[in-house]
């Protein structure tokens, strides 16, 4: 606290973190005590927001391909809405701010997808591949496979197929950035139209990492390692809507379970400003006696 002479001496109140009062002997100026800062976010509101920051980070690598992945989304809601609420608290994955601010992203086992077509299941084989439930009969697919050729293959042996259909394989791989060891992800996707007639070559047109044959069904051509993987069915209406199969993301990340701990959840909230611990009590300003 000092007293102070010049152009000040008519101030009273806050200034900034000073306070200035007037007295008999001058104008006197004292800083204001610092309180102390507390989290303004509750645990609950954090758990949120840092699962938030993985969700947002892989669906912003899907780029538009789930633009129409779930079926009958309000209008209200976007599709990276209906992301979130169908991955939000069911799978958790805890990254930092600055693990989001530098492009990170952990690949997980979310859902992708949401509608109204069977499902397309996934499973590993006796060699570590992942199979669907695509079946494909005699049909084996090499450099010389058509679309017709596969197309038909399809039709034959899968009642849930019609011309026209789209199959899309999506491929996530999970990789550290060798200079900061930020965890990043990259998802590609890879469709085909099912038609008959179509004379062109199938791996000139997708990758044969998701369209190849293992055990007489649909399977990828290797094992899926630091990596995510799903097919997806979808139809258009004859409304001009578009129709999906419910897919999962198939996971083997070896990065995955060290962001789903418990330390990983507290760097991630101490990275936000950590967790608001104050317990909140009612403070009446009148008492039963006053009233």
């Amino acid at each position: 606290m000092a007293k102070i002479f010049g152009i000040n001496t008519k101030i009273s109140g806050k200034v900034g973190q000073l306070l200035y009062r007037q007295t008999k002997k001058g104008t006197v100026v004292s800083e204001l005590p610092t309180k102390p800062a507390i989290p303004r976010r509750s645990a609950n509101q954090m758990d949120q927001r840092t699962q938030w920051a993985n969700l947002s980070a892989i669906y912003k690598q899907f780029g538009n391909m789930l633009r129409h992945g779930f079926e009958d989304v309000p209008d209200h809601m976007s599709s990276f809405n209906a992301f979130l609420q169908a991955n939000l608290g069911v799978v958790k994955v805890f990254i930092t701010k600055s693990v989001r601010l530098n492009g990170g992203a952990i690949l997980a086992p979310y859902q992708i997808t949401r509608g109204s077509l069977p499902s397309i299941g996934m499973g590993l084989n006796a060699g570590n591949l992942l199979v669907s439930t695509i079946k494909l009969g005699a049909c084996t697919i090499d450099a010389n496979t058509t679309i017709g050729d596969f197309s038909q293959a399809i039709l034959s042996y899968n009642d849930s197929f019609q011309e026209g259909d789209q199959l899309t394989f999506f491929h996530g791989i999970q990789s550290i950035d060798v200079v900061t060891s930020i965890p990043r992800a990259a998802i590609k996707g890879y469709k085909v139209i099912i038609n008959t007639a179509d004379e062109t070559k199938l791996w000139d047109v997708v990758d044969p990492i998701g369209f190849s044959t293992v055990d007489t069904c649909l399977g990828t051509a290797s094992r899926i390692v630091d990596g995510a993987a799903a097919w997806v069915h979808s139809r258009e209406d004859a409304n001009g809507g578009l129709r999906v199969s419910t897919q999962f993301f198939y996971v083997e990340n070896a990065a995955l379970a060290s962001y789903q701990s418990h330390a990983a959840f507290s760097a991630a909230v101490n990275s936000y400003g950590g967790i608001n611990m104050e317990p909140v009590y009612l403070k009446p300003e009148l008492s039963m006696n006053t009233l």
